[in-house]
């Protein structure tokens, strides 16, 4: 095939995949869809008929028409395992100075999935986010931060920044800060996150939460309240995830705990949300404070790794191996 004729079948690919090939999908319809993320056929194919009516104002009978119509147009059909090697060489590893932690993760902490880091008041969940917000962007990347706790802080990026040879303000210009005041403004901040990344220039490598159980914690109180807290966290987890696995960047959430009275041998400390979060997150990191000022880390879970810990400290420089 000539590059001419490769040329025109690309071109006739793409119109044949134009939005307003869609049934009842006019030139407003379109604007209503992208500005709601919705920019390809696979991302209406993976859509709920519920979620794409409310969000673009059709009806779910209209809806439904519209996402079928997207599934016909693609191959949604299964991939070999060859097929998925390759895409997994497109997988990054964000490294810190932790050569501990690393290893720990399998040479670092992975693009295209969620780490969540869990442990007490003090175990350095907070110290790690802040790490990361400056390792990233010795590969050139940038990072944004949702702060549900007020626990950013300028000053210890400063710190960071001047450790790794990077300058400060350079770096504090690349970290996307918002302050979440609710569960609901926490969920909508994490759905424009879309929009940063589609930035020029953007090459956003990390999205932080931090914590993203305590406005949950706080608002749904008793066990009434417990399904619909459920329900909302796993549709907030489903979000990060997307967008983890859509543009290939890491997604690092820390996670409160609470303690099992009921538990008499072990460590009696339970994450926070359950079930929910720990199947949705791919890998789980236990933080703990150790003997003489250090902290560990341990991996409780992750689909290719084995179960393992990982000793360090923190510096005025950040985060080091004992």
């Amino acid at each position: 095939m000539s590059k001419k004729e490769e040329n025109k079948e690309i071109k006739e690919e793409k119109e044949e995949q134009s939005l307003t090939n869609l049934p009842g999908v006019g030139a407003a319809t379109v604007e209503k869809l992208e500005q709601a993320g919705y920019t390809d056929f696979l991302s209406i194919a993976v859509a709920s008929p519920a979620g794409l009516a409310e969000k673009i104002g059709m009806t779910a009978s209209a809806a439904r028409k519209v996402i079928q119509a997207a599934r016909s147009s693609l191959d949604m059909g299964f991939e070999t395992g060859d097929i998925l090697l390759e895409k997994r060489q497109q997988v990054e590893k964000l490294k810190i100075p932790s050569e501990n932690i690393n290893q720990l993760l399998g040479g670092g902490f992975e693009t295209g999935a969620i780490v969540e880091a869990f442990g007490p008041y003090g175990s350095s969940k907070t110290q790690i986010a802040h790490q990361l917000c400056v390792s990233c962007q010795l590969t050139g990347g940038t990072a944004v931060y949702i702060d549900t706790e007020n626990t950013f802080r300028p000053e210890r990026i400063v710190q960071m920044a001047k450790a790794a040879g990077i300058d400060p303000q350079e770096a504090l210009k690349k970290i996307k800060v918002a302050r979440a005041y609710n569960s609901d403004h926490q969920m909508l901040l994490a759905e424009k996150i879309e929009e940063l990344i589609k930035e020029k220039d953007a090459n956003v490598k990390i999205v932080i939460v931090d914590s993203l159980t305590a406005h949950f914690r706080a608002e749904f109180v008793g066990r009434g309240t417990l399904a619909d807290r459920q329900q909302k966290l796993n549709r907030h987890m489903h979000i990060l995830s997307k967008l983890a696995s859509t543009y290939n960047i890491c997604v690092f959430v820390t996670n409160q705990v609470m303690a099992k009275p009921d538990m008499f041998f072990g460590d009696p400390t339970e994450a926070i949300g359950g079930h929910i979060v720990a199947h949705n997150s791919t890998f789980r990191m236990y933080l703990r404070k150790g003997k003489k000022g250090t902290r560990v880390a341990k991996l409780v879970d992750s689909p290719n790794l084995p179960d393992s810990e990982a000793a360090f400290v923190i510096t005025e420089d950040g985060i080091k191996d004992v």
